[in-house]
């Protein structure tokens, strides 16, 4: 279980994570209002109405519905087995990395080793119906990288992710091992034909999922997953992938956090040469061993990671003051609505014209988004409402 997590907390955030229609960013919002998973739960009804609609804040109140109680107790059984763990926004071991996201998981499953956790990450993707070729190229870059103390990331898919997490593996106990972002359930594998691969990953690695138990393998699942492979790692690396590809997805949100893009070049007649050329042309490096990559990373020196907001030290909302209108606003909010127009800032002008620390500005940000007074801009920058 997580470190300084009661099960009444476990069973707070579980039942917060599987209700459809809150989502990260109200979850975030509540936790700065209320401090404690718990609290959220137990608040009145007329105190969540304040953030929620209020059909969503009477059920809140309500105890979980039977079928969400099962979930419940059936994560908390799965949480006993040996290597199994949920990670919640609070936990030390969640991956700072994911702060960087707007919408980082409330909670993660994770089965296999928490220590690959802490080592240095590069993700390969790349296509599912990979070529000989592109699988040997995968397998080679993965076992180098993790030979030299990376950790390899990828989603367990066919093709480019299951040769990338062999490679890693291959690299031997001394490597930076391998950790494989699911997009489904943790206790289920996707494809079928990968049960093996996980297992080795569970025992030599670490399993990751932000989604529920038994949660199937459902198209929109994987681009969901891509977010967090992308932003678990410094670098993406894409070995083949066609003009439409998932890989492309990755790669864009890499470039949107900030990470840096790798692509191997191919045969100008292969479709699955296409994408990589296209991100070349866009900027992405080209790379032809995993050398290339180490050196371009500076021989694994990390850039500086985002640092995870402290839930102690968040902004906190007095749920029983008035909820904030226009003629009596929150100091905070009232500098940030100064500081926003019509034309959309990005976030790192914010912090250096505010000072303030990202946790904080955050809060601000959500609150303000979820109470209609801003819009966060498809880039990522933000504006007043018009």
């Amino acid at each position: 279980m997580p470190l300084n997590a009661s099960e009444t907390e476990l069973r707070a955030w579980i039942r917060l994570s599987l209700e459809p229609d809150l989502g990260a960013a109200r979850i975030r919002l509540l936790l700065s209002v209320f401090g404690l998973p718990q609290h959220i739960v137990e608040a009145t009804t007329s105190n969540l109405a304040r953030y929620l609609d209020p059909a969503l804040a009477a059920r809140l109140r309500q105890a979980p519905a039977p079928e969400t109680q099962a979930a419940i107790d059936q994560a908390l059984e799965w949480l006993r087995a040996d290597g199994h763990h949920l990670l919640t926004l609070a936990d030390p071991h969640y991956p700072r990395a994911l702060y960087a996201l707007t919408d980082p998981p409330p909670i993660l499953y994770a089965h296999g080793r928490l220590d690959i956790l802490t080592r240095p990450m590069l993700a390969i993707v790349g296509a599912r119906h990979a070529t000989a070729d592109g699988e040997r190229n995968a397998h080679a870059f993965a076992r180098h990288l993790a030979q030299q103390g990376w950790c390899v990331v990828s989603g367990l898919a066919s093709g480019i992710d299951g040769a990338a997490h062999d490679g890693a593996l291959d690299a031997g106990e001394a490597g930076g091992g391998t950790l494989a972002v699911l997009g489904t359930g943790i206790d289920r594998v996707y494809p079928s034909s990968h049960h093996a691969l996980a297992h080795r990953i569970a025992t030599h690695g670490l399993l990751l999922s932000e989604f529920p138990l038994g949660t199937p393998g459902l198209p929109f699942h994987f681009p969901q997953r891509n977010r967090i492979v992308a932003a678990l790692s410094q670098g993406v690396l894409v070995v083949e992938a066609a003009t439409r590809s998932g890989s492309l997805i990755t790669a864009r949100l890499a470039g949107e956090l900030g990470r840096e893009v790798f692509a191997i070049p191919g045969s100008i007649h292969s479709p699955l040469s296409r994408g990589c050329h296209a991100l070349i042309r866009q900027g992405a490096k080209l790379v032809e061993s995993g050398q290339d990559i180490i050196e371009e990373l500076r021989q694994g020196e990390l850039p500086g990671m985002p640092v995870p907001p402290s839930l102690a030290a968040a902004p906190l909302a007095d749920p029983d003051a008035d909820a904030p209108s226009d003629a009596d606003t929150d100091p905070d909010d009232a500098a940030l609505l100064r500081r926003l127009g019509l034309d959309p800032i990005a976030l790192d002008t914010l912090l250096a014209d505010l000072g303030w620390s990202l946790d904080r500005l955050m809060g601000r940000l959500t609150l303000l988004e979820i109470t209609g007074r801003i819009e966060r801009c498809a880039d990522g920058r933000y504006r007043r409402s018009a």
